[in-house]
């Protein structure tokens, strides 16, 4: 019984995250999909079960408008779990030539958040050799704020960051990322954090762009050298 309560709980969350991930999607839709698709009860070897077409065509049609990589994306929520990274320990001074980046992300795993809607920053100290998750953080502000203010409030929350990887943002938004002296990159496409971290890493060990040299602490002299090696 316990048990069973157990993976009702992990699947609800599974689901919400799944339903996040799908443009005006909410845990309703996305049920109602399922059901569709594999009957109730929605147990964990039903959900392993279904295949993207399937997915795709469930309740008449209701997913063919949405482009495949994100129902992709969504599948593999479902079917995966979380399976989050641990956080490993930090303190100042222990990686030297790192960087801190923050990670918009629905479900730990992926760079596939929007900066204004995201469920969580995750937060990694990178160097050329070395990457710690140290910090999960809740970006949900305060009830009543106006929308810059919530702008703010997430910006303010990843301030000790000199970077942030993010699937979308508004140009309000990234202005006040900017302010607060963060670089933001967006993404194309949904990628692995790992994958992402890995990049940055060989970004680090070969010839950093200057706003990266800089925002390591690289002094200017070094810093003009990477910019001549990089234009040739």
């Amino acid at each position: 019984m316990s048990s069973q309560a157990a993976l009702s709980r992990e699947l609800a969350l599974r689901i919400g995250l799944a339903a996040r991930a799908l443009p005006d999607t909410d845990a309703k839709r996305l049920l109602s999909v399922l059901t569709d698709c594999i009957g109730l009860p929605i147990t964990e070897q039903k959900i392993t079960g279904i295949h993207l077409n399937t997915f795709k065509t469930a309740l008449a049609g209701e997913f063919l408008d949405v482009d495949e990589p994100l129902l992709t994306h969504a599948l593999s929520i479902l079917k995966s779990g979380l399976n989050l990274p641990e956080q490993q320990s930090y303190i100042d001074g222990d990686m030297p030539g790192s960087v801190r980046i923050a990670c918009a992300s629905n479900d730990g795993i992926n760079v596939d958040g929007h900066f204004g809607s995201c469920n969580q920053f995750m937060i990694y100290q990178v160097s050329a050799d070395e990457a710690r998750l140290i910090d999960i953080r809740n970006p949900d502000s305060p009830e009543g704020l106006e929308a810059d203010d919530k702008n703010l409030f997430r910006a303010e929350q990843i301030q000790d960051c000199q970077v942030i990887y993010i699937a979308s943002v508004g140009g309000p938004a990234a202005a006040k990322i900017v302010k607060l002296g963060i670089h933001p990159i967006k993404l194309s496409t949904i990628d692995p954090i790992a994958e992402v971290v890995g990049q940055l890493q060989n970004v680090i060990a070969g010839t950093p762009p200057p706003w990266l040299a800089k925002v390591m602490g690289i002094e200017a002299t070094d810093r003009f050298r990477f910019e001549r090696e990089a234009t040739g």
